[in-house]
């Protein structure tokens, strides 16, 4: 069982900054506390991960650290999926019914939607946040806001 959903993401939001801020710790040492904070505190979140650009590949995404079931999907090319989508055009994808996507990459059986948000360094896409919910429409304006300053919080780490 999840803990109690935290009602003011504010809280969360103070949290990631405070992860973000602090000395001798790798960054994926803090994109992994973040994913734990927002899966461990939202309900709706069953995973919480985040894709990096590889710097090594043309237009690929690398899964980073992540909370959740194991993913097959290590590697996304840019344009594809949900995930890919969101890095071609550095915009977020909200996915209540990821069942009426064409283009959706499946996780897991359990996925029903999904929230991908950009994470953009100097305008510049760098990475994303992924979250997938085991409920359809589940993903709120509220949490889209959220994920919006989460995401640039991290931004600095890349």
């Amino acid at each position: 069982m999840k803990e109690k959903e935290v009602q003011n993401y504010e809280t969360l939001i103070e949290s990631a900054r405070k992860i973000v801020s602090r000395n001798g710790v790798s960054r994926d040492q803090k994109l992994q506390e973040i994913s734990k904070l927002l899966a461990d505190n939202v309900q709706a979140f069953d995973w919480v991960g985040f894709y990096l650009v590889d710097p090594n590949a043309n237009r690929e995404l690398v899964l980073g650290p992540y909370v959740g079931e194991e993913t097959d999907h290590t590697r996304i090319p840019f344009g594809k999926g949900i995930c890919g989508q969101a890095a071609e055009t550095n915009e977020t994808f909200v996915v209540q019914d990821v069942s009426k996507e064409d283009n959706y990459l499946a996780c897991s059986v359990h996925v029903e939607a999904e929230i991908v948000v950009p994470v953009k360094k100097d305008g510049e896409f760098v990475a994303e946040l992924d979250i997938d919910s085991h409920k359809k429409d589940s993903m709120t304006e509220e949490h889209r806001k959220m994920l919006e300053k989460v995401s640039e919080i991290v931004s600095p780490l890349f």
